[in-house]
């Protein structure tokens, strides 16, 4: 079974198009969730997350203190790297679980926004990113969200340009809106189908 990282800026669709192989049977893996869920659930992390940034991080019921951490790592690049380098490793462990209970699939994929700035892509087989033009991107994130284009930005900023991220990746899906989607994926579904068998 293949692992198959999928990325994207933000905007790109890359979730749209996850959601496409999902039709075609695959399982998708969605970090950012993941990323949430072993913030309550995985034990190791919460007492890094503790000691790192404070008892206050959790209420009593066990629940994350959102505010707390945002407040500490909004505006604050060390910080946020900081939490990162606590949260990626656990999101990887709970990949590695995840895939241990999938079989009778040629693939599964992981989509992670950061897939190539957590290094999480080298976990990968191959890796997928989702491209589109960056006025595409930003319309699309202020219909979804209603952010603003300065809070887009941002974002961004977090992210490693795309050209970088073409350069890293083993295949390009374009999402333009003019270039059609769901050929592209078939076509690099067939070619990992064909890689298996």
């Amino acid at each position: 079974m293949l692992k198959i990282g999928i990325t994207g800026n933000i905007g790109s669709g890359k979730t749209t198009v996850s959601k496409v192989f999902e039709i075609l049977g695959i399982p998708v893996f969605y970090a950012d969730d993941a990323a949430k869920k072993v913030m309550v659930t995985d034990q190791q992390l919460i007492a890094e997350i503790k000691a790192a940034f404070g008892n206050i991080s959790y209420f009593d019921d066990g629940t994350l203190n959102r505010k707390h951490i945002a407040a500490i790592v909004f505006n604050n690049d060390e910080q946020l790297a900081r939490l990162n380098a606590i949260v990626h490793p656990a999101t990887f462990r709970a990949f590695d679980a995840w895939v241990k209970t999938i079989s009778n699939v040629p693939y599964v994929l992981k989509e992670a926004a950061l897939l190539f700035e957590s290094a999480s892509f080298k976990m990968c087989d191959y890796n997928i990113m989702v491209k589109a033009p960056f006025e595409t991107r930003i319309e699309r994130v202020i219909k979804r969200d209603g952010l603003s284009r300065e809070d887009i930005e941002k974002r961004e900023g977090y992210q490693f340009p795309e050209e970088k991220k073409s350069k890293l990746a083993d295949f390009i899906i374009t999402n333009d809106d003019s270039t059609l989607v769901i050929p592209q994926v078939l076509a690099l579904h067939e070619k990992f189908c064909s890689m298996v068998h």
